[in-house]
């Protein structure tokens, strides 16, 4: 009887921490304004400008979770052709794209990949400064490794807005390499009131 009650407790409190801890950490992105909101216990943790989808390859919206993480993955359809001192020949390559004498095809570098659904994730790369990716969901390379170490597989992400209706232009924001100077966004300032605005609390 006793080691009943206890194993019941026991998948009780199991069940109820599995809950709170699913509930702890959610992403919200919203396409209209390229910005992605980490969410920590109802509260603004982090904030990162994006690029989302190009047209003709816009990031899907509606509600997901990460399904997997992936620190080094690398692009299975796009790339870059690179010569022999790698520099960029062509930055827009598939697998099937001629390559020229001398270069070679790269498989574009996904950093810090946090897969939403069969062919695409967030992770970090290159920011032009407005919607450019083939679906994804790219932040500047430090804050996508902030994103990539506080989600889970299971994490609750959000996507709403339209990329056709971008409320903002942003400076263009390069793929930083490992031990360069981090991107600090300036809008990560601005938590609390962007809380307030967006109900997050």
């Amino acid at each position: 009887m006793r080691v009943s009650v206890l194993l019941t407790v026991a998948l009780f409190a199991l069940g109820l921490a599995q809950k709170l801890s699913g509930q702890q950490t959610a992403v919200r992105i919203d396409l209209t304004q390229q910005t992605a909101y980490l969410v920590e216990n109802g509260r603004v943790a982090l904030i990162s400008p994006i690029a989302s989808g190009k047209e003709g390859w816009g990031t899907p919206t509606g509600k997901f979770r990460v399904i997997s993480k992936d620190l080094n993955h690398v692009s299975a359809d796009f790339g870059l052709i690179v010569d022999a001192y790698g520099r960029t020949i062509d930055p827009n390559a598939t697998a099937s794209t001629p390559i020229p004498p001398g270069c070679r095809y790269m498989p574009a570098p996904m950093p810090d990949y946090m897969q939403l659904g069969p062919y695409f994730g967030m992770h970090g790369g290159y920011l032009p400064g407005y919607p450019a990716s083939h679906g994804c969901v790219r932040m500047p390379s430090d804050l996508a490794t902030k994103f990539f170490a506080r989600v889970q597989v299971g994490t609750s992400v959000e996507i709403v807005g339209n990329a056709r209706n971008v409320t903002h232009v942003r400076q263009a924001i390069p793929l930083i390499q490992p031990g360069d100077l981090g991107y600090t966004t300036p809008v990560a300032n601005s938590t609390a009131k962007n809380q307030r605005r967006f109900g997050f609390r």
